[in-house]
């Protein structure tokens, strides 16, 4: 593999650890955030110390031939024992049930750490291998346990992760249970990798070379593995807050027709204050809804009941549906009281006033505004002058 096989994934997993922080600076006493964040942050850490480069440049700093391999087996010895922690507190369940599998988890692989440094340190490995520590090493005393107990560690947490999600996603639904799945792909390539990892040191055992296995296909396997972590374990966090945030931006976006019509009938003054330009699209929907109302509030009192009936009668003429019609008649009631503003009109005493619909276009203003966009009934009122409509013509309506 080349080095941006592993630089690349170690950058992407950093990407999420930066999604990550502003939830980790408001809740750190929260151990689900913690965990979530130190899985993403040992994940690329693993990978950023795996990569040949960094190898080499580690094991010059140090002066210690090999000193690299401890490192990034302890690294990944963590980032499992974190996994293992993160679906333990993600479940949930009884505090005391959670803090005891915690605890075990935590202990049993910090004594994994441990004896891979004093492995390492008993055991001879002059000679500084890049990319195939594994299988150049895998028959020297010490060594070869070191390499082994890394393996076997790191093939337990896939393991168990694996089982422990796949029956988790299959009670659970929604944005949940997608992360899982994520995370069964992910831990089951991880599962691969260690197993191919594991065949090449045995296949050394028995006098043959099988190095490819570890030094090629085995790290390909958990550089696909490093996204399908990041993103199954943010999945279920950020999807939500994803949708929330699409789906106001779609309402800011429908709503645009009726903001900029209601601003004509004020063009010197804006429907509602400025906002900061990186503001959330939820901040920036409700500044326009709020502009909206007040809009509303300003060209209400030359709302006609006679322009929207006109309208709809004209939509169903045309082969529109009743919802349609009602729509259209209602936009043009809108476009048809910003024109009488923009023109300096008085208030019409003979129109009638229909409040239930004026209360329909405030509780239901994104119909109101498609209808502004698209109808050519709509544009004809907006274009017409007010002495051609029916209340100018001596057709007043009752009152």
């Amino acid at each position: 593999m080349d080095s941006s096989d592993y630089y690349i994934p170690a950058v992407a997993m950093m990407v999420g650890l930066a999604v990550k922080l502003p939830g980790l600076v408001k809740d750190w006493r929260d151990p689900l955030v913690r965990t979530v964040c130190l899985v993403i942050a040992l994940g690329g850490a693993g990978f950023f110390f795996a990569a040949p480069p960094t190898i080499t440049a580690v094991n010059e700093a140090t002066g210690t031939a090999n000193f690299s391999s401890p490192l990034v087996y302890g690294i990944i010895s963590a980032f499992s024992a974190s996994c293992l922690l993160l679906i333990v507190h993600w479940r949930g369940g009884p505090p005391a049930y959670v803090r005891r599998v915690s605890r075990r988890w935590q202990a049993g692989y910090a004594l994994v750490i441990v004896l891979l440094v004093v492995l390492f340190a008993l055991g001879d490995a002059p000679a500084d291998r890049h990319t195939d520590f594994d299988t150049y090493y895998a028959t020297t005393p010490f060594i070869r346990e070191m390499i082994l107990l890394y393996l076997v560690a790191h093939m337990t947490a896939a393991l168990v992760t694996t089982v422990l999600c796949w029956r988790w996603a299959l009670q659970v639904g929604g944005w949940l249970r997608a992360g899982l799945w994520i995370l069964v792909v992910g831990w089951l390539l991880n599962l691969a990798f260690s197993g191919l990892k594991l065949a090449a040191v045995v296949a050394r055992w028995a006098g043959q070379d099988w190095g490819a296995l570890s030094t090629t296909l085995a790290p390909l396997l958990s550089a696909l593995s490093a996204p399908c972590a990041t993103v199954g374990f943010l999945l279920p966090l950020v999807g939500p807050w994803l949708v929330w945030n699409w789906r106001a931006a779609r309402t800011y976006r429908e709503l645009g027709p009726l903001w900029r019509e209601l601003g004509y009938a004020s063009p010197r003054t804006p429907l509602a204050g400025p906002i900061p330009w990186y503001s959330s699209p939820h901040v920036r929907l409700t500044q326009r809804e709020a502009g909206i109302q007040d809009g509303l509030s300003l060209v209400g009192p030359w709302f006609d009941g006679a322009v929207r009936t006109r309208a709809q009668t004209e939509a169903a003429a045309e082969g529109r549906s009743f919802d349609e019609a009602v729509r259209i008649g209602r936009a043009a009631m809108v476009a048809a009281a910003v024109r009488d503003v923009r023109l300096g009109l008085p208030v019409d005493p003979h129109a009638l006033l229909d409040h239930a619909e004026i209360s329909a276009v405030r509780t239901a203003p994104a119909s109101v505004s498609a209808a502004l966009r698209v109808s050519p009934i709509v544009a004809a009122v907006r274009r017409e002058s007010p002495a051609a409509t029916p209340a100018e013509d001596g057709e007043k309506s009752p009152r």
